[in-house]
């Protein structure tokens, strides 16, 4: 009788423990660990946490582009003469116009900074779209891979809606009537000749070059600086 009971009990001991070990591992797969080498992120988590990184850097890079002097004031991303001109700039420099000069350059600067936010919700479809393959891709790839991501799924299409804007708000601030009268006044003296320019693609090119920058700036941090992972769900998967 005693050994019956002896066999009952240590059944629903190792029916009890299996059931326990079946709920713990629940529990850490909820919880985003793996148990088969410690913890870790698993897929949905990666993916929420590298949606919300690229929604923050994408956030912070916009908004700091967008406020006056984002460009202008930024050596790294200031938008500078096109080299095409600049032989124009310097000869008008020399001869007296280098007020026109400046102009021209910061009202470049300032159709940038005004057509910037509109990458933003260009930026969110890219987030959506993002696979689990684009997340680990991104997460185990260099400090700047988001940034590339980004790059190849938002650059033509915010170029074709960057392009109208920025040409709006050349005209607004005064941009295009600064480069013709510029331009005119080169054209003008003796055996200068005719200079042409996009300066539309010209402008959005580099607005686009300077947003891509800042933003791979913003990317960097959250991977090197615990300071920047301002949620748990980057400390979780960035902190790895």
């Amino acid at each position: 009788m005693r050994k019956v009971f002896l066999l009952t009990f240590l059944v629903l001991v190792s029916l009890s423990m299996q059931a326990r070990a079946g709920w713990f591992e629940d529990v850490m797969k909820q919880a985003g660990m793996s148990l088969n080498g410690g913890a870790g992120p698993d897929d949905n988590t990666i993916a929420a946490g590298l949606r919300q990184a690229l929604s923050i850097g994408a956030k912070n890079a916009v908004t700091g582009v967008s406020r006056k002097d984002g460009y202008f004031a930024n050596l790294e991303i200031k938008i500078l003469m096109p080299e095409k001109i600049q032989k124009v700039a310097d000869v008008l420099g020399y001869i007296g116009f280098q007020k026109q000069v400046d102009d021209f350059v910061l009202s470049m600067n300032r159709a940038a900074e005004k057509a910037a936010p509109e990458a933003l919700p260009i930026f969110a479809d890219a987030i959506k779209e993002m696979t689990f393959a684009d997340a680990k891709n991104i997460l185990y790839g260099d400090d700047t891979a988001a940034t590339e991501y980004f790059q190849r799924k938002t650059r033509d299409r915010l170029y074709n809606e960057f392009k109208p804007i920025i040409s709006a708000s050349m005209d607004q601030v005064g941009c295009t009537r600064s480069y013709k009268i510029m331009i005119g006044k080169y054209e003008s003296m003796p055996l200068m000749g005719k200079k042409s320019l996009d300066l539309d693609d010209y402008v959005t090119n580099k607005a686009l070059d300077g947003l891509f920058y800042e933003l791979g700036q913003e990317e960097k941090k959250i991977r090197t600086d615990p300071a920047a992972r301002v949620t748990d769900l980057l400390r979780m998967v960035f902190g790895k």
